[in-house]
């Protein structure tokens, strides 16, 4: 799969899961044919046949093991584990015959927290990844299996420092990356990668005591909520980005008893005015919405309107603050946004919202 002629910004790559399965089977063919090929072929999880690089392959005819490392591309994707060394060692079991025993070493992380679909306690090799490697495996090795088993051992040099970079610490998970990809396939700038990472987010949350996930739009609302809950632990905390209804359904499913949503004028606005994606190419912020309240608080009309014909949130705060009506102004925005969601979300949770200036201080919040 070629695609280095794509235009700039939207060359595909592959994921570590995908780099981990083409490490193994070229392991595995180096195991029964006595030399570590220099390229492989790997099927993906979604049905792809691609041709790998290999690197460093070497097979220890005596111990019977075999080491391979294919290095990850992530293509046009600003992924933290671009050009990661994904290593697999494979060896022998010899008392058990079709057997494949798939585990993480150095570098990969280890699950400490429920709810990632894991298990506690194991390397973070999600399910599709795992498959992917065994179906790889076993037609790598064919007949071998008939007489023994194999174990292999996928690892990432650096992947700890790697993983620093990650949400992984906050999800529970220790030590090193992940190995992932549902589909083998990296796409540039992946929203479906943002998106699945805000739905485990909740899904952690959700597996801890407090019933609470607090969702906040970016890192300076993050570190605002985070300083109005000490208390909480850091997986209770979720950046959801521009994917509040991902997050909303999950935390539904999670059933959590509390949600909590800080935020900054824009973003609540346009949650309260009924977007549950707040990117902004999908919608303009209703300034009309914000009128409106500017008029319930007795603001001049001149200001109504001038608030009802702007371009941005931002200047309806920055009017209503000079009249000093801010606190009241983002107060009844907070309300609106819980009525929003209320309407629907009736009775899933409960629900607080907490508004925050440009500078991560607060200003208001309301209450279900």
């Amino acid at each position: 799969m070629d695609n280095s002629s794509a235009p700039r910004g939207t060359r595909t790559g592959f994921t570590t899961g995908a780099c981990s399965a083409a490490a193994a089977r070229a392991a595995v063919v180096g195991l029964v044919t006595g030399q570590v090929p220099e390229t492989i072929e790997c099927v993906l999880p979604n049905g792809d046949t691609v041709t790998f690089a290999v690197q460093d392959g070497v097979v220890d005819v005596l111990q019977r093991t075999a080491h391979a490392v294919v290095v990850k591309d992530a293509g046009d994707d600003p992924d933290c584990t671009d050009k990661a060394r994904l290593t697999a060692d494979v060896s022998l079991l010899p008392d058990q015959p079709d057997h494949i025993h798939i585990t993480g070493g150095s570098g990969v992380g280890v699950v400490t927290m429920p709810g990632l679909g894991l298990t506690v306690g194991l390397s973070a090799i999600n399910p599709v990844p795992r498959r992917n490697i065994e179906a790889n495996v076993r037609i790598a090795a064919a007949s071998l299996l008939d007489d023994v088993g194999l174990s292999v051992v996928i690892s990432v040099p650096d992947g700890e420092l790697m993983a620093k970079k990650t949400t992984n610490a906050r999800l529970g998970i220790l030590g090193g990356i992940s190995i992932l990809g549902t589909t083998g396939i990296v796409k540039p700038y992946s929203t479906a990668a943002y998106r699945a990472s805000v739905v485990q987010g909740v899904q952690v949350a959700g597996t801890l005591p407090h019933g609470i996930v607090v969702l906040t739009t970016g890192g300076r609302t993050e570190k605002f909520v985070m300083d109005e809950f000490p208390h909480l632990p850091e997986a209770a905390f979720v950046q959801m980005g521009d994917f509040l209804r991902y997050a909303m359904s999950a935390a539904v499913k999670a059933g959590l008893k509390q949600v909590v949503i800080g935020g900054m004028v824009g973003k609540l606005t346009k949650i309260a005015q009924g977007e549950t994606i707040t990117h902004a190419g999908r919608a303009d912020v209703s300034t009309a919405l914000l009128a409106d309240i500017a008029i319930e608080l007795g603001a001049p009309p001149d200001v109504c309107e001038a608030i009802r014909n702007a371009k941005t949130a931002r200047y309806a705060g920055e009017r209503m603050d000079e009249l000093g009506l801010g606190a009241a102004f983002h107060t009844a925005l907070a309300q609106r946004v819980i009525q929003t969601l209320r309407a629907r979300y009736p009775d899933s949770f409960d629900l607080k919202v907490l508004v925050c200036d440009f500078d991560g201080r607060k200003i208001a919040e309301a209450s279900s």
